[in-house]
């Protein structure tokens, strides 16, 4: 085929474009957690009612403060009267009347009660903002689990698969000798019920994929991609110790900045009750006209001024009641404040101890993977020869499909512990790469907010730590359980 000038031409004005969707995909294949968490963000359910949720209390600001301004009413009547009057003569008197009338009244002064109000819709706003904040960063950690999990159960089920054409390929085996004469009937059971136990755990990781890809359609909002590749964890900017970590969590983690917002409101409440102990003054102008205006006879207008002092001094005790009442809703705001630091707190140190512990796992379950694979293949070759018997055959391969199983989940595991110290840290959103461009949420900007001195009080600080024998004693013990062992006999 003759390529032509035209058909070059052509093919270099395309080559951005195919630049470009060549990028793009790769992008996307390349960061699937962040593809998946900008996705449920923008689309989650719960999302969209935490960002309702924010609206409603920002609006009750507005309600809040109207109580500072004048209230303006107009009244219009049309009636009539009548009387009948015994201290003379009977008479029967009927007055008709009509009139409109305008009325302003405007609070001066009701105990700080419209105050501790404004206040109170204030930080109910600030806990649903940090409600949604934290929303976010949980949304984002079950999109990257989702998406983890999908990756997980993926290899799962390769792991089974493989399992079971080789324990298909053992039976045939088996099966074709024992048909020769030259195996016994037993080993064809035995290979036969171990070829069914391996299709029995295909099943079983077929139905757990299906169900995480559910749960990653739930969360995520559409179905997961067909190809996922394993991301690299999330390893950096990880702080260096448990301390740091539950530290920046107390510090960042909004669920207990909400509690505490929350704790702020309720505080507010109770002062507003407090207002009903104290007087009411009210400034009051009314001005109308009509005829027979307020059932005075042949009045036309009427204007009135006046400053209106109410103070109710027994409400049958429901004023102290209320305020009791709030008393004890401020220490349940309080305890679930310290609840929401510890929980947090416990969070954060048993994600952070999971990223160290898998490393180092992941060290030692590769090389058991490794040495029971070079076991099995052994094994196999001495099968063949009649030296190992098939019993022998049959524990390897199970035993090289539970070393490769562990290592897989504790490989992914071990991104998920990465996602959860970042989330716990408030860091999961800003370290996926995520910008309220990319979510379609906006924030409102909460960077001069402070605990001060309301911050949790009974949030323990220190770090539990679990000791553990050093290496060197414990092969020590076992260099003195060797030396205790009689010599075996020599044949």
């Amino acid at each position: 085929m003759e390529v032509t000038t035209s058909m070059l031409f052509k093919l270099f004005l395309s080559l951005p474009l195919l630049a470009g969707l060549a990028s793009a995909a790769l992008a996307q294949s390349s960061d699937p957690l962040k593809t998946a968490s900008q996705k449920a963000i923008a689309t989650n359910p719960e999302v969209g009612a935490r960002t309702s949720a924010l609206r409603a209390p920002a609006d009750g600001v507005d309600v809040a403060r109207g109580a500072y301004l004048p209230r303006v009413d107009v009244d219009a009547e049309v009636g009539s009267t009548r009387d009948l009057i015994t201290t003379r003569a009977p008479q029967d008197d009927t007055l008709s009347r009509n009139g409109v009338a305008l009325r302003l009244n405007q609070t001066i002064w009701d105990g700080l009660a419209t105050f501790n109000d404004v206040k109170r819709a204030g930080h109910d706003k600030l806990t649903r903002s940090f409600e949604l904040q934290d929303t976010i960063e949980q949304t984002a950690l079950e999109a990257v689990r989702a998406t983890y999990d999908v990756i997980r159960y993926r290899r799962l089920v390769e792991l089974a698969e493989e399992r079971y054409v080789q324990h298909k390929y053992v039976h045939s085996q088996i099966q074709s000798r024992y048909r020769a004469g030259v195996g016994r009937g037993v080993d064809l059971e035995q290979a036969g019920a171990r070829l069914a136990l391996a299709e029995s755990n295909l099943v079983t990781e077929t139905s757990n994929l299906h169900d995480v890809m559910v749960r990653y359609q739930r969360i995520v909002g559409e179905a997961a991609p067909a190809s996922l590749k394993l991301p690299a964890p999330l390893s950096q900017r990880t702080p260096p110790s448990a301390d740091e970590a539950m530290n920046l969590a107390i510090t960042r983690n909004p669920a207990i900045s909400a509690s505490i917002e929350n704790l702020r409101a309720v505080r507010a409440v109770y002062a507003a009750r407090e207002a009903a102990f104290q007087p009411r003054v009210d400034a009051r102008v009314r001005s109308g006209s009509g005829r027979n205006f307020d059932d005075v006879p042949d009045q036309k207008r009427e204007t009135s001024a006046a400053l209106v002092l109410n103070w109710n001094l027994f409400n049958g005790g429901a004023d102290q009641a209320r305020v009791r009442q709030q008393a004890n809703v401020i220490g349940q705001a309080a305890e679930l404040r310290d609840k929401s630091c510890r929980d947090t707190r416990q969070t954060a140190v048993i994600a952070f101890n999971d990223t160290r512990k898998l490393r180092e796992q992941l060290i030692y379950l590769d090389r058991n993977s490794l040495a029971i694979e070079k076991a099995r293949d052994a094994y196999r070759q001495q099968f063949e020869i009649g030296q190992r018997s098939l019993l022998d055959l049959l524990n390897s391969e199970n035993e090289l499909y539970t070393a490769k199983r562990a290592y897989a989940n504790a490989e992914v595991d071990l991104g998920i512990a990465y996602a959860r110290t970042h989330a716990a840290m408030q860091a999961l959103v800003t370290r996926l790469g995520l910008s309220p461009t990319d979510t379609g949420v906006a924030l409102p900007e909460l960077a001069a907010w402070s605990a001060g001195e309301d911050a949790p009080s009974r949030c323990p600080a220190e770090i539990q730590t679990v000791q553990a024998t050093d290496r060197a004693e414990l092969d020590a013990r076992a260099s003195r359980l060797l030396q205790s062992t009689p010599a075996a006999p020599r044949r």
